[in-house]
């Protein structure tokens, strides 16, 4: 049995999606879906001092043209540093700092971004590295896409040679069970509930922030705060 997700691609995810990522034998980076603004594909949270900070990459949005998110392309080319310069700022005391910094400080620093979706599948590629998530990670414009909403996602796991697909909660307000049953691929539905709270630096527990939190403050011990450790 192959397990397949399918879900677009964001900007340092928080844990849960990695947790999906290493659910499954081939996670599918769904980046010929309509980019959306104000959304998770360029942004995430941190925790600072004074509260919850955005980090935001700069984007090219081309008003009402349905741009996707592998056409959409970085605009500014001194955000990484800066987005560097606020994670030490403000994760620089953690215990981990120095040991995350070795392998996310080059991501940053040593890269030349166009595309975000290139940026974003970088930043993912090497977080499951450090966390041993063996997942093989792919585009969805590596396949061929049909017409339909549950139509394509089944298609699509099909061509990855997946007999069981796992979906985020959300989707259930779209997907139609009935194409999965039809195609005989087995539907479940990823559980985010339950996350243990971890040592973190200000104020109260935050779970709904960038993996990177979870990453400075507790190193290659970050598994046992997720499901799956």
């Amino acid at each position: 049995m192959k397990k397949v997700a399918i879900l677009q691609s964001n900007y340092i995810p928080w844990k849960g999606y990695f947790d999906l990522i290493a659910a499954v034998d081939e996670f599918i980076l769904y980046d010929d879906m309509q980019y959306t603004r104000r959304d998770w594909r360029n942004r995430n949270q941190i925790k600072t001092p004074q509260g919850l900070q955005w980090l935001t990459v700069p984007v090219q949005v081309k008003g009402k043209y349905y741009q996707t998110i592998l056409e959409t392309m970085i605009t500014d080319s001194d955000w990484a540093e800066k987005h560097w310069k606020i994670l030490q700022l403000n994760y620089g005391r953690t215990r981990h700092f120095d040991e995350i910094a070795g392998w996310l400080e080059p991501l940053y620093i040593d890269n030349n971004y166009a595309q975000l979706s290139q940026l974003n599948r970088s930043f993912i590629a090497a977080i499951c590295g450090f966390l041993d998530i063996p997942t093989r990670i792919s585009f969805s414009s590596e396949y061929e896409l049909v017409e339909g909403k549950t139509e394509r996602l089944v298609n699509l796991c099909a061509q990855a040679g997946g007999d069981y697909y796992v979906s985020g909660p959300s989707a259930k307000d779209y997907i139609d069970e009935s194409v999965f049953e039809k195609e005989n691929i087995e539907l479940s539905w990823f559980d985010y509930s339950g996350y243990p709270e971890y040592p973190q630096l200000w104020g109260d527990f935050e779970h709904k922030v960038t993996i990177l939190d979870l990453l400075f403050n507790c190193g290659l011990n970050s598994p046992e705060f997720m499901k799956f450790a």
